[in-house]
């Protein structure tokens, strides 16, 4: 008896012309997924700035922070490429005559392909907000010691200018040139003191970029601090010294943000990329899903026809 081999199980059988590429449910699937991982992402928005609070102390640190968001991308993405993805696998026409592994393959290229296509739409549409969330936090706080430096050279202008500013910078000289008695005050002459405060901030903008503060510099202020306070030169040189070491001890806490925002940085930027590949997955795993399901229940409808 002869056999016969059907054309799903012959190798040399002539598939269709037909493209393997659907792309009308890719575009759909992306469209959903892009769709939801905006919603997702607002929802996201809100709940991350519920645990920044302008109180100190009371919100969460930059590497929870970052670490949250990375895992609420984790969870985005598995819902939107889910959702894309099983639709692309389920919109697709029914392939005839395909063998049953060439359809599994194709099912799941249709779901990377979502996954891809809803990825460029994300990233055309938030990825300059993204990115700028991404740096804002280390350009915030490697900007604190720079500011620092600036905030002294405005101060000393403005004070050499009879105009008063609130900057640390300008407190932190005021604290110099406090007199010992406030009777002082009064008798002092404005233009010497805003004299003497320029001299002061140029010495510590001098000093600051320079990482330390000269033996005569620091002899310097201590004369100038006791001159214009009338403090003795061992209160004065005691005075100065530690307001050097409160702006050292600011100088390393700025350094200690930057560098906790530039881990928070990294562990965002692989959590991120994890999440990618996980939205890669899922994507595929849901398309050969829901195209096995439309196959399945097309067949157990033409049987009870």
């Amino acid at each position: 008896m002869q056999s016969t081999l059907s054309i799903t199980d012959d190798p040399g059988a002539v598939e269709s012309s037909a493209t393997a590429i659907s792309w009308g449910p890719i575009i759909a699937g992306a469209f959903a997924a892009s769709t939801l991982t905006f919603i997702l992402m607002l929802l996201g928005s809100g709940l991350g700035l519920s645990m920044v609070s302008p109180w100190s102390g009371s919100s969460a640190s930059i590497t929870s922070f970052a670490v949250s968001t990375a895992v609420w991308l984790i969870v985005v993405q598995w819902l939107s490429s889910g959702l894309g993805g099983y639709l692309a696998g389920r919109l697709r026409t029914k392939w005839v005559g395909v063998r049953t592994d060439e359809v599994y393959f194709r099912d799941t290229a249709h779901g990377f392909l979502a996954w891809a296509l809803a990825t460029l739409l994300v990233v055309g549409v938030l990825g300059s907000a993204l990115s700028a969330a991404v740096g804002s936090g280390v350009q915030a706080v490697s900007s604190v010691a720079a500011g620092a430096a600036q905030g002294a050279s405005a101060g000393a202008s403005a004070n050499a200018g009879g105009a008063s500013t609130d900057n640390a910078t300008s407190y932190l000289v005021d604290s110099l040139f406090r007199p010992a008695d406030a009777a002082r005050l009064a008798a002092a002459n404005p233009q010497n003191d805003a004299a003497a405060a320029a001299q002061a901030s140029r010495i510590l903008v001098a000093s600051a970029a320079a990482g330390e503060v000269s033996p005569e510099d620091k002899t310097y202020l201590s004369q100038l601090v006791a001159a214009r306070t009338g403090l003795s030169e061992a209160d004065a040189k005691t005075r100065v010294d530690t307001l050097l070491a409160k702006a050292q001890d600011a100088k390393a806490k700025a350094q200690q943000a930057a560098d906790t925002a530039r881990k928070a940085s990294a562990t965002f930027a692989l959590l991120g990329a994890l999440s990618l590949v996980i939205g890669a997955f899922i994507a595929s795993a849901a398309a050969a899903l829901g195209g096995r399901q439309r196959d399945d229940e097309e067949a157990v409808f033409l049987t009870s026809r």
